[in-house]
């Protein structure tokens, strides 16, 4: 059988960004929820619950603390790791050690040192961190999960939510199993209870799962009239976004105000309201013809109020306390599935806002690198193709004209992939961009080593911790014939000529590191039929399924034969010689070739 929780009334978790808990992790806590809430026999469910934790963090002993019935003491009901003698004998009060502190406080208590915690009482030897999260039931403190191990700081912020969160799965799973054993008559409701939670926590589209409770209530109640009013917490108004009426097809009444009618009251005081009859009620607002009683269950997520289950009768006295005690648990199980619905649509929202905005950044990043030539630029001919192994890359590479006759290859690799990589790209492009053409207005003309002796002082100044970039810069001078080099720690270009390829050496350190480095430059003769090749690391550095790496012989054995052919035939050589080697692996990089060949026309 399951029951699905009613989470603990604390302060609710703030959403994480869209990279760290996303919809796969609320359904990761739905289904151990739902495992959970599958055992009814209280010695089986807490043999259960450690298993289920080891799938959320890693512990090395483990203990479930629960309230005696005199609400006195905890002692300890089930444990892992623990001596005998210790889970047989240990008590604690209220508000003692570690444990007895997290349960009188109603939250939860993580510790990376109990060395250092006056609070520690030592019961297992070994233990060095701890995590204790209290287990709640509509405010009452039923006990705690006692996580602990034997290294230091073991537990997370993020162990301590999602065991929060779990712990409300626990605490409903254990008052399910304590209600079980006490009226095994009972039986059979809760069974239908508990594949209700099943089927409701199974779906996050919103308006589907109202429908659908309105659809699984009927199996509890026979009722004639039921709606769901959610609060909506700016305006403090119950919207009913659900209302069906002697089974007729749903309906969308006006909204009440909080403390409002019988509804609004329920909402404001989070407690059932059971009115045998509505024409002795002031509270009573007539929206139906013909209601006689009325019963209200609010929708409790951690200790707040999201909304109410309204059913109404044409009959005097038509609920029960049963029915109350029926719909205060399905009431609990029906705010988390709506709540985890409301966090999926959430996500699903910042998902697609996300994605527009990558596509749009796409467009900017495609619309900053060059898509054509210099105008008015012969006897060259350039290709280039580039291959991010994100939505976004922190390759670059620009083709610029300073002056006539000359032509500025830039080739540069950021540090990273993704957003970050592509906005620091950005800026070195422009940086790139605005050094070279200050060539026209400078009386001592810039160089490809003063120009990215330049870049570098502006990004050292700028202390982007972690972020630097390689470039290659080469200035052709075809009027002159020959073509200037300087590296800042990309990989060596390579020159092809009369079927000879040979990489050109030029370390250099990358840009951003240091602020006093230095540039050296190789400046080489230029003849009709030689090829350039630059290559991003990422073509370097691809890896096959063995783990081997492309490397540099392999990138020179592709274009050995190819400096007579056009240069876009160079560029699919290069890629299609690595992404034979890499086969089905993955690629792990942003990936550029440029290819410049001097053609003499």
């Amino acid at each position: 059988m399951s029951h699905p929780p009613t989470p603990p009334p604390s302060t609710p978790a703030a959403l994480p960004p869209p990279d760290g808990r996303d919809a796969t992790e609320l359904l990761v806590l739905a289904e151990l929820g739902r495992e959970v809430s599958s055992v009814l026999d209280l010695d089986e469910l807490l043999r259960k619950i450690p298993e289920l934790i080891a799938r959320l963090t890693t512990f090395t002993v483990f203990s479930v603390y629960l309230l005696d019935d005199a609400r006195e003491t905890l002692r300890i009901a089930y444990a892992v790791g623990y001596p005998e003698e210790a889970a047989r004998t240990v008590r604690l009060r209220l508000g003692e050690g570690v444990v007895g502190t997290a349960v009188a406080e109603g939250r939860p208590v993580r510790v990376d040192d109990v060395s250092t915690d006056v609070r520690y009482v030592p019961v297992v030897p070994g233990v060095v961190s701890e995590l204790v999260v209290p287990l709640r039931h509509k405010g009452q403190v039923l006990g705690a999960l006692n996580l602990l191990s034997d290294r230091r700081g073991e537990f997370t912020e993020q162990d301590e939510r999602a065991l929060r969160q779990f712990a409300a799965h626990v605490s409903q799973a254990l008052v399910n199993a304590r209600l079980f054993e006490t009226e095994r008559s009972y039986a059979d409701t809760l069974e239908t209870l508990a594949e209700i939670g099943r089927e409701m926590s199974a779906i996050l589209d919103l308006d589907a799962l109202l429908t659908r409770m309105a659809q699984l209530l009927r199996r509890l109640i026979n009722y004639r009239i039921f709606g769901i009013a959610l609060l909506n917490q700016s305006t403090q108004m119950l919207e009913m976004k659900l209302a069906i009426q002697y089974g007729d097809s749903p309906r969308i009444l006006q909204p009440v105000r909080l403390g409002e009618g019988i509804v609004g009251h329920a909402a404001l005081t989070r407690q059932p309201v059971l009115v045998d009859d509505v024409a002795r009620d002031p509270r009573y607002i007539s929206a139906v013809e013909g209601v006689r009683s009325e019963l209200a269950i609010p929708l409790v997520h951690q200790d707040r109020c999201i909304g109410v289950f309204d059913l109404e009768s044409p009959e005097l006295a038509a609920f029960t306390k049963q029915h109350v005690e029926l719909l205060t648990l399905l009431a609990s199980q029906a705010a988390v599935a709506i709540e985890n619905a409301r966090l999926y649509e959430e996500i699903v929202a910042n998902e697609r806002r996300l994605e527009k905005e990558l596509a749009f950044a796409q467009q900017v990043q495609r619309a900053l690198l060059p898509q054509e030539l210099p105008k008015r630029l012969k006897g060259v001919d350039v290709a280039w193709h580039f291959d991010s192994a994100r939505e976004l890359g922190g390759d670059l590479y620009d083709f610029l004209s300073p002056e006539p006759q000359t032509l500025a290859v830039v080739v540069g690799d950021v540090t990273g992939k993704g957003v970050p990589a592509a906005l620091y790209g950005a800026f070195v492009g422009e940086l790139v961009r605005g050094r070279t053409f200050r060539r026209r207005l400078e009386t001592r003309r810039s160089t490809p080593a003063s120009v990215l002796m330049a870049m570098n002082r502006i990004l050292h100044e700028r202390q982007l911790e972690g972020y630097f970039c390689t470039l290659c810069y080469a200035l052709f001078d075809l009027r002159r014939r020959q073509v200037t080099f300087a590296n800042s720690g990309l990989p060596y270009p390579i020159r092809v000529r009369g079927g000879e390829a040979e990489s050109i050496p030029m370390p250099g350190m990358p840009l951003g590191t240091f602020d006093a480095s230095t540039y050296d430059e190789v400046t080489l003769d230029l003849q009709d039929g030689d090829c350039f090749v630059f290559c991003s690391d990422g073509i370097f550095e691809a890896f096959n399924d063995s783990g081997e790496e492309f490397g540099t012989a392999r990138v020179i054995d592709s274009v050995r034969t190819l400096g007579a052919r056009p240069a876009r035939e160079v560029v699919h050589a290069v890629f299609g010689a690595m992404q034979a080697f890499r086969g089905d692996a993955a690629q792990t990089d942003d990936q550029t070739v440029v290819v410049v060949r001097l053609t003499g026309a």
